[in-house]
């Protein structure tokens, strides 16, 4: 297992917690460039009743603290789904130095699906890693959005 895979496993554990409340099961963690995690975080949209509780933002307002900076420049963060439009451009304010996440967002995602933001004249551009752990980070979402289609 190499680290991506590993903080990808810690990204996922984030996620499960959001399915555990009823949240889309998404995660992220933010790692120094000692490998050390300084910011984590889980959707918390609906029981926050805020559009900005995204997995991404939480664990970027987390690690910007844990540093007294609202650069992250030698920072990577990884997230279980592909980041929305809003996260990827906190990604890039926040100056991250990598993106890594691993499954694809069809709908919403603006790093590869449905657009890619960092092909545009943005001030900073991660270097991006997809598809670490994909079909396991996919597996989550799937089985949340199967039960709640269900009614479990």
């Amino acid at each position: 297992m190499n680290n991506d895979e590993h903080f990808m496993l810690l990204a996922l554990e984030e996620a499960k917690k959001a399915a555990a409340i009823n949240e889309i099961p998404v995660g992220a963690v933010i790692a120094d460039a000692g490998g050390n995690i300084i910011g984590a975080g889980y959707n918390l949209t609906e029981q926050k009743n805020s559009p900005l509780k995204h997995a991404e933002l939480i664990a970027i307002e987390q690690a910007a603290q844990a540093l007294n900076s609202r650069r992250l420049t030698d920072c990577t963060i990884y997230v279980s789904l592909e980041p929305c439009p809003m996260c990827a451009c906190a990604i890039s304010n926040a100056r991250i130095k990598r993106l890594v996440y691993g499954a694809f967002d069809e709908k919403g995602g603006a790093c590869a699906s449905l657009f890619n933001l960092y092909d545009y004249p943005v001030n900073h551009k991660p270097m991006v890693r997809s598809r670490v752990l994909e079909a396991e980070c996919g597996a989550v979402l799937s089985e949340f959005f199967r039960k709640l289609r269900d009614g479990d």
